[in-house]
């Protein structure tokens, strides 16, 4: 092998002003010189040793055989700029076995290849120079100073040009990756987090980061502060507070700056990024170490650009997770966040013996409907407020419902004296100052683990029994109020399955002139059978119904069925006879209930006298007007009206004059206390006045001789009782008015 010529070139130096700035490819050229011919190593060292490129000097490495120079390019990996490589070393192709292992198997296609031989028998195919992206081919006799430093020049910026080339392509390829990661966050906090981890990937950089924006955008605050949406590194504790915590005067300055001149600033050791997505932006601080390249500049654009959508997704994300998760006017937990938070809280030891509390406002929409829907929201606001100074540490808080607010938390911060206290001072609303007052309904955990649901529901079984309560405002859950809801529950739907099975049953008690012993009607009482062969108590089932809403259409069946009944009694020849049914509350309140008397008698070809409705002293103190305006209505048309269980309230006698009246029914109570030793005064004081007011009377419960004796001396004019019959289904009805007509007549 010849040395290489070199005594008469000049040295050339290089520091060109025309390549692209490298800063971010920090130090020096490596340059690894394989060949096993020592002098070959000294001479290219010798030739290349001053020579610069950009500021930046040459290292070489050397290797005498492949194996040696295989285990320096897979340590030196990407950051080999060129390989001297000889062909023929132990082997005749020992140097394109390594071209072949760096590029096939180590994958590296940053590295430039020069092939050297002294033997130019040997050069390389050029399918070879193509698939082993060889960068030049010399004997070791051309190669003078000059032109080796000349090759080494070209090489250097290919290898420049190749690494700017694959460094852009893995930027971008982390910034498909990065935003479409980020695209798929819906917390704003991650996804601001997210941004600054990324942004430190891409530029190569371990750093510390925050994501800040002003608050009213995705932060639930009223205030203009700037706060911490997302923050890695050292500042990772600082998510959600104000930027003013971290105490750091720099970075307050700059990321106002930054959102208040909406440009990016780099600084020396630090970078502020303006994030702008179509309604919503952002500063994010980066703390580094030195300035950034204008390449990493570039890239960081696009990064941006492409993940500015994922941040206005996130913030509309926010959006509809506040929606979904806070009440709108109080910015408290809704109804679903609150069963959330009781479900973490109640499976939580810290919180085993922790209550909640239910706290419902009496006679809310009173101010809603007198003040309007603003000031009712001011109330709730001023309620909502008071709730949150008077517990600042509860366990959660909530709205969940119009009216009605929850708190968790000890019994000692939760007890009833503690939430009446909410209302010992009036609550400012706009210009009212409201004095209020609540029911307050309890769970307590009991050291139980259970659900936010059930927990919930049985707090608001509790606030129920409270509302209903005349002794207190408050009540705390006991199991067997959840046994009688979930009973009444369940027989409410077995009296609508049985209904619209048209399993109910109207049977009818007779009625008996007292002076003629005639029948004169009867009373169309309601049954429901039960499974068991008897028959649910109409005390049990007409609550039920009424509480249901389901007495209405049984109200209307009923009415229809005794209609239809007197019809065909009528048609058997029994004339004259006067059918009573009973009316509830409900069905006055019923715009139909009207005409719906009217046509069940039409449609039979009923005289309207012949229906008497019956009502009860309770009904009428429930909602006066209403009912005397109804019953007005249905007596110009003829129908009969009777009081049942008159003098058993203490509002009757005030309503008597206004009600258009045509019996009073004495209740069996009071024919009960009749005995020969025992007066009954309550009974011949109603008869008595009946009298006087021209009202005919009728006595129920009558079961005994005596009790009848007495009534008729009392000038009582009716009577209703076990002693004449009991209540029977229409076919037995049937043969006991014909024997009874019968017997009358023999």
């Amino acid at each position: 092998m010849c040395p290489m010529e070199y005594e008469n070139d000049e040295l050339i130096f290089l520091s060109e002003e025309n390549t692209a700035d490298n800063t971010e490819f920090a130090g020096s050229w490596n340059i690894l010189v394989v060949d096993d011919d020592e002098e070959i190593h000294s001479v290219t060292r010798l030739a290349l040793s001053d020579l610069v490129l950009n500021d930046r000097n040459l290292t070489f490495y050397h290797a005498y055989s492949k194996a040696e120079a295989l285990e320096i390019i897979q340590s030196l990996g990407s950051t080999l700029a060129i390989i001297l490589l000889d062909v023929v070393m132990e082997t005749d192709d020992a140097g394109l076995q390594v071209a072949q292992t760096m590029r096939n198997e180590l994958k590296l296609t940053e590295p430039r290849i020069i092939l050297r031989t002294g033997q130019p028998g040997y050069a390389p195919e050029e399918s070879v120079i193509k698939e082993y992206d060889i960068n030049d081919y010399k004997t070791k006799t051309e190669l003078t100073r000059s032109k080796l430093v000349t090759t080494i020049i070209a090489s250097l910026r290919s290898y420049q040009q190749i690494l700017t080339i694959n460094q852009s392509r893995i930027g971008l390829e982390k910034i498909i990756h990065s935003a479409a990661n980020l695209l798929e966050e819906h917390s704003v906090n991650r996804f601001c987090e997210g941004v600054v981890t990324q942004i430190s990937s891409l530029i190569g950089l371990d750093s510390s980061g925050v994501v800040c924006a002003r608050a009213g955008s995705v932060i639930d605050k009223d205030e203009n502060a700037v706060y911490v949406l997302g923050a890695a590194g050292e500042f990772a504790s600082y998510i959600n507070k104000k930027i003013d915590n971290l105490h750091d005067e720099k970075i307050v300055q700059s990321v106002n700056q930054c959102l208040q001149k909406q440009h990016h600033i780099y600084g020396d050791n630090f970078t502020v990024l303006y994030l702008k997505s179509s309604e919503y932006d952002a500063a994010v601080f980066l703390k580094i170490g030195r300035q950034i390249s204008e390449a990493y500049e570039q890239l960081i654009e696009v990064f941006l650009a492409s993940i500015s959508v994922g941040y206005e997704n996130v913030n509309l994300f926010h959006q509809l997770h506040t929606a979904a998760f806070k009440d709108w006017l109080t910015k408290l937990p809704n109804r679903i966040e609150f069963i959330n938070r009781l479900d973490d809280i109640s499976n939580d030891a810290e919180h085993a013996n922790d209550v909640v509390a239910l706290i419902d406002i009496n006679h809310f929409a009173d101010i809603n409907d007198g003040l309007g829907q603003d000031t009712g929201n001011d109330t709730l606001l001023a309620l909502a407020q008071r709730i949150e100074s008077t517990f600042p540490t509860a366990a959660a808080l909530g709205r969940i419902g119009s009216d009605v607010f929850a708190v968790v938390g000890t019994e000692r911060e939760v007890n009833p004296a503690t939430l009446q206290g909410l209302f010992n001072n009036a609550f400012e609303a706009g210009d009212h100052m409201l004095p209020l007052s609540a029911a307050f309904g309890f769970c307590r955990f009991n050291g139980k683990k259970n659900t936010g649901i059930n927990i919930l529901k049985h707090a608001n079984i509790a606030l129920n029994r409270a509302k209903k309560s005349l002794k207190t405002n408050f009540e705390y859950y006991a199991p067997e109020m959840e046994e009688q809801t979930t009973w009444r529950l369940e027989m409410i739907r077995q009296l609508r399955t049985d209904f619209a099975e048209r399993k109910l049953q109207l049977w009818y008690q007779p009625q008996i002139d007292l002076v003629t012993q005639d029948i004169i009607g009867m009373e169309a009482l309601l049954r429901w059978p039960s499974s068991d062969g008897g028959f649910v108590s109409p005390a049990v089932f007409v609550p039920l119904a009424e509480y249901s809403g389901l007495i209405i259409d049984i109200g209307a069946w009923v009415m229809q069925e005794s209609c239809e009944k007197l019809r065909l009694l009528t048609e058997a020849g029994f004339k004259g006879l006067r059918m009573a049914v009973n009316i509830s509350m409900p069905q006055f309140r019923d715009p139909a209930f009207i005409n719906l008397v009217k046509k069940a008698i039409i449609n039979n070809d009923l005289e309207p006298d012949c229906i008497e409705l019956e009502i009860t002293e309770s009904i009428v103190m429930d909602e006066p007007q209403l009912v005397v305006e109804a019953l007005n209505e249905l007596k110009e048309f003829g129908v009969k009206v009777a009081l049942d269980d008159f003098g058993t309230g203490f509002s009757s006698m005030s309503y008597l004059q206004q009600l258009p009246l045509d019996r009073l029914k004495v209740d069996r109570a009071f024919v009960s206390e009749i005995s020969p030793n025992k007066s009954a005064f309550i009974a011949e004081t109603i008869v008595t006045l009946g009298t006087k007011l021209g009202l005919r009377t009728i006595a129920e419960g009558i079961e005994k001789p005596e009790q009848a004796n007495y009534l008729l001396k009392l000038g009582c004019d009716e009577a209703q009782g076990f002693m004449y019959a009991k209540p029977m289904p229409f076919g037995e009805l049937l043969t006991f008015i014909g024997q009874r007509k019968r017997g009358q007549s023999l």
